[in-house]
């Protein structure tokens, strides 16, 4: 399918550019990741010396500043970067590491944030920016934002927000699954209701509109986190992350995760008839026969399915997910599990739930419901999220 490919100007371009007096001469941190670069794959730390800012502190959020660490994998607290510029993991074994400290932001000007998000909930990082702009207005200082496209473009939006009491690090405001926001819109979003707006500037990208998917950008696509290596796997995972909550192997320790789906005792080829009888737009399952080379069923041969994501604009990920669920839970009986080990940080909710947002998907799936059924249970909260985001668009 040939594309009309956008000239986007990121965010990180803009603020070295048209907007380099923000930084110019300023004592800065820097919170950012290995996908943090420009056009031309430069990083954000070199772009900022250039522009004349003075970095000071550098920030990783999950999967570390370098991006080596695996999903969940805590990070040494702190390191001196190659550059000589101290270096702080906010992500480490306790709950408490994932905020900067204000000894951390104490002689700042402001901080620097330019994290590439997969528009899904559950991914972390805008979470991580966060806390980190609550500490901002704590140290009174400036978080200053380098915006950057939403894989999965600006439009459409799938999953209710969280209920009441299911709150996490996989979601810290009520916001929907698939969210068609920015970073830089969520947080303008999180920060209004919170009164943290004096604290924050969001630099927008110039050229970024909100049907564009990632593949109809000509931003570079670097892995913002080990398991997610291509847009493919952004376009999949607000579904596919729904997998993490069970002990069904979502394909980690192979080269298409989330993509793979399945376990040593699935049968293929039956999942894939499942999957296929919903009719799901954009999508088709292919029977596959995978061995994860890490996580749940390490070195075992598992059968399931891929998914081929044949139309991505009528591909509809978190319908997909559930439906998913929904055909493991068929297909497997009561030997179908749940996850129940701790899952960022929380030990009292199951992932799934959290995942979801409500323990509504669990007991339906676990009851035999009906993809139609389930899907009546987010209807309402994706009209209200839809409503509820308009005025922190930034982008038409």
């Amino acid at each position: 399918m040939q594309r009309n490919i956008a000239r986007v100007r990121l965010g990180i371009e803009q603020l070295v550019g048209n907007e380099r007096r923000r930084i110019a001469d300023r004592r800065v941190g820097l919170l950012a990741h290995p996908a943090s670069v420009d056009h031309d794959l430069e990083h954000a730390l070199d772009l900022l010396l250039r522009a004349g800012a003075k970095p000071t502190l550098l920030l990783g959020p999950e999967h570390g500043f370098m991006g080596e660490a695996r999903d969940m994998e805590p990070v040494d607290g702190r390191a001196l970067h190659p550059s000589g510029i101290p270096l702080k993991s906010l992500y480490g074994a306790t709950e408490a590491t994932l905020s900067p400290s204000p000894d951390d932001l104490r002689g700042l000007d402001a901080l620097v944030v330019d994290l590439q998000d997969v528009g899904a909930r559950y991914y972390t990082f805008v979470w991580t920016a966060l806390l980190a702009l609550r500490a901002c207005r704590k140290a009174g200082i400036e978080m200053i934002v380098a915006d950057r496209p939403n894989p999965l473009g600006g439009q459409i939006v799938e999953g209710a927000p969280q209920a009441d009491g299911y709150l996490s690090f996989v979601g810290l405001k009520p916001v929907a699954v698939r969210h068609g926001m920015t970073v830089g819109e969520l947080l303008s979003m999180a920060a209004a209701e919170e009164g943290l707006s004096a604290h924050l500037l969001v630099v927008k990208m110039a050229g970024w509109t909100r049907e564009r998917l990632a593949f109809e950008v000509d931003a570079p696509w670097v892995m913002p986190s080990p398991n997610m290596p291509t847009p493919d796997t952004a376009i999949v995972y607000p579904g596919m992350c729904l997998v993490e909550g069970t002990e069904i192997s979502e394909g980690r320790g192979t080269t298409r995760p989330f993509e793979l789906v399945g376990a040593p005792k699935v049968d293929g080829v039956r999942l894939a008839a499942r999957l296929s009888s919903h009719a799901l737009p954009g999508v088709s399952f292919r029977p596959a026969s995978f061995k994860p080379g890490f996580q749940k069923h390490k070195d075992e041969t598992c059968g399931g399915v891929q998914l081929h994501v044949q139309d991505p604009r009528a591909f509809l990920p978190y319908r997909t997910g559930v439906a998913v669920l929904v055909a493991l839970k068929a297909e497997l009986g009561e030997t179908f599990s749940w996850r129940h080990a701790p899952y960022e940080f929380v030990t009292d909710l199951p992932a799934i739930d959290l995942l979801t947002g409500s323990d509504a998907v669990r007991t339906m799936v676990d009851a035999g419901a009906s993809l139609e059924d389930i899907a009546t249970t987010w209807a309402e909260g994706e009209r209200e999220f839809i409503e509820a985001r308009r005025r922190f668009l930034l982008y038409e």
